[in-house]
């Protein structure tokens, strides 16, 4: 699967909308031989798997206020990222890659590719000398991927040293939430939307996505990066949300809703200090969560993430603020959800639960020495990952729980020696995992797990092999933040990784379907065209919408996936200039938040940087059709 993104170096290029660069040169040949071409359903993994059971993981909780570092913008993306240090410090470490399934060998999608100059195979460029010096979000080795165990301690380190320096990183994410309207860049919820298409047989319900005229769109707006505050390095800008009157988007220390076609200001709501988390979900009336520090962070002073705000999106204010604590030490929290009128933020060392009508505590999760919630995953329902045990005998229970009162309606007991999970879908209950670390990709992904949320029983384990398909999950310390891949219809979604084609441009990828009661692909498959790779966003009714990213020459489009048939029909693609083109590609699913909504494209960043240069640089763009 897609690696996590690394932090990329100082661009060259600038993604501004003035003249023209030159042209890119003509693509060259792979620098491989032509692969087999797959079949039409994709990789054949409607095999059941072996059993197959991680190592135990020694006890060492990730520091309070340590995100996930942000996505790996390509070089030449105009996002200046700080350089990635050195490892040696991070979680817990992982068992050696390679222990998963016997027998299961990579499948075509899996061949490692050449690099392009973005640092990543398949943009349809040119083939380009990899440096002696590998940088940062470059497969070494010849396009091979580094293995989790050390992504997951460099991106420890690299978080680590941001917030000493007063900043924090933040790996971005996105799930469908009830009114498909937050901030989106792969997974879904199972909210309403996953209801519609009914789960029989794959029909269709339609969405409320329809193809305009001409799907040729125009820059609709621009926001400029924010100014990063003396002293501190990288910000989070997470959050991004869409309601019938306004684009919202996270900025430094505070939340702007814009006009949703000219980009004008309409309202500000000031924060005390940087954004840490935001929730994808919002209520009917438009109302989502965030977590934000208390004051801006100084070198002396990082702070933690210990303020849970409610604010509302259509009057642009903080509606009310909560904090808690474990024992006499505030909650420094690593996630935030809403189902069901609650609010739940979660971490490592404790949680809590606020109504979101009043505000008032609801519940905290019981803790002791062998158990406590790392987190939850809300829309349609609520879900919490409970962790059990010791070290050497840890279990996971994912518990459906009453939003309410936190009582367990439904448990599903993990296998022992699976350290981390990551919720997919609330509704049907989807988790993803990486078993024995066996994806090897560092995408926390080797296999999903489909849940009857009612009684708690496993229904199917699909086996997902990382070479094979492209999604990722945080599952360190997010639990909601698996991107790439969307549900609905009762089946799974997923991308799978670039291989080559014939065509001209010579990389490509598809949709593919899981079956979540089977367990089986249903043989129904989304081409992504050539030079094209496409990545599912989230449900519309029940077809899917997806997000592709263009050939070198060619901007991006968005296409609706109709869910019975597969027809794909483009809903949107964007202008070819190059400088258009420069600037959508610093913010692609990967490492960004992604919008789609009534023909209104919203793409933004998920940090800003202090690193100065030449470059213009955004926090978002906007395109629209008509």
């Amino acid at each position: 699967m897609t690696q996590p993104p690394q932090p990329p170096q100082q661009p060259s290029q600038q993604p501004g909308f003035g003249p023209p660069q030159p042209p890119p040169q003509p693509p060259a040949q792979p620098g491989q031989p032509p692969q087999q071409q797959p079949a039409p359903g994709g990789p054949g993994l409607d095999k059941a798997p072996e059993p197959g059971y991680g190592y135990p993981q020694t006890p060492q909780s990730p520091p309070a206020a340590a995100p996930t570092p942000p996505p790996a913008a390509p070089q030449g993306s105009g996002y200046g990222y700080p350089q990635q240090p050195p490892a040696g410090y991070g979680y817990p470490q992982q068992p050696p890659a390679g222990y998963g399934y016997p027998g299961q060998q990579p499948g075509p999608y899996g061949q490692p590719q050449q690099p392009g100059p973005y640092g990543q195979p398949g943009y349809g460029y040119p083939q380009a000398t990899v440096p002696m010096q590998l940088q940062p979000g470059q497969p070494g080795g010849g396009g091979r991927k580094p293995n989790a165990q050390m992504a997951i301690i460099v991106a420890a380190v690299v978080a680590i040293a941001l917030i000493v320096g007063g900043g924090v990183w933040y790996a971005s994410s996105g799930k469908d939430d009830d009114k498909n309207n937050s901030a989106d860049s792969g997974g879904g919820t199972g909210g309403k939307d996953a209801k519609n298409g009914g789960g029989e047989g794959g029909t269709s319900a339609g969405g409320k996505e329809k193809a305009p005229a001409d799907p040729g769109s125009k820059v609709l707006f621009q926001v400029p990066a924010p100014k990063v505050p003396k002293g501190s390095t990288t910000i989070v800008t997470s959050g991004s949300w869409v309601t019938d009157t306004v684009y919202a988007k996270s900025g430094i220390a505070e939340v702007v809703g814009y006009d949703r076609d000219k980009g004008t200001e309409q309202w500000t709501i000031d924060l005390p200090g940087p954004v840490c988390e935001a929730s994808d979900h919002v209520t009917e009336d438009n109302k989502t969560a965030i977590v934000h520090k208390p004051a801006m962070p100084t070198k002396d002073e990082p702070q933690s993430c210990t303020e849970v705000a409610l604010i509302d999106l259509e009057a642009g204010r903080t509606v009310w603020t909560k904090t808690a604590k474990t024992g006499t030490m505030p909650i420094s929290f690593n996630n935030v959800t809403l189902s069901g009128g609650t609010v739940a933020a979660g971490s490592t060392s404790g949680g809590a639960a606020w109504e979101i009508a009043s505000g008032k505590q609801l519940w905290a999760p019981k803790t002791s020495d062998s158990c406590y919630d790392a987190g939850y995953g809300g829309g349609a329902k609520m879900v919490a990952v409970r962790k059990c045990g010791s070290y050497d005998e840890r279990q996971l229970h994912i518990q459906t729980i009453d939003p309410k009162s936190g009582k367990v309606i439904s448990e599903y007991k993990m296998d022992e020696g699976i350290e981390y999970a990551g919720i997919v879908s609330t509704d049907p209950l989807v988790v993803a995992a990486d078993v024995g670390d066996s994806a090897g990709d560092g995408s926390g992904i080797s296999d999903f797990f489909s849940v009857d949320n009612k009684t708690g029983k496993l229904r199917t384990r699909i086996s997902a092999p990382g070479e094979e398909f492209a999604a990722t999950c945080d599952i360190i310390t997010k639990i909601e933040q698996c991107s790439g891949l969307a549900v609905g219809n009762d089946r799974l979604y997923i991308p799978t990784e670039e291989h080559e084609n014939t065509g001209e441009y010579g990389e490509t990828n598809e949709v593919v379907t899981f079956d979540l009661a089977t367990g089986k692909q249903t043989g129904q498959r989304a081409d992504a065209g050539d030079g094209y790779t496409i990545t599912p966003l989230r449900m519309d009714g029940g077809n899917v919408l997806a997000y592709k990213r263009g050939p070198y020459d060619k901007g991006g489009q968005v296409v609706s996936i109709d869910g019975g048939t597969f027809k794909q029909t483009t809903l949107m693609e964007n202008p070819a200039t190059e400088s258009v083109r420069e600037v959508e590609r610093s913010m692609l699913p990967e490492y960004a938040e992604i919008l789609f909504s009534q023909g209104r494209l919203y793409m933004s960043s998920v940090f800003a940087s202090d690193f100065s240069g030449s470059d213009k640089e955004y926090l978002a763009i906007a395109f629209g059709t008509g």
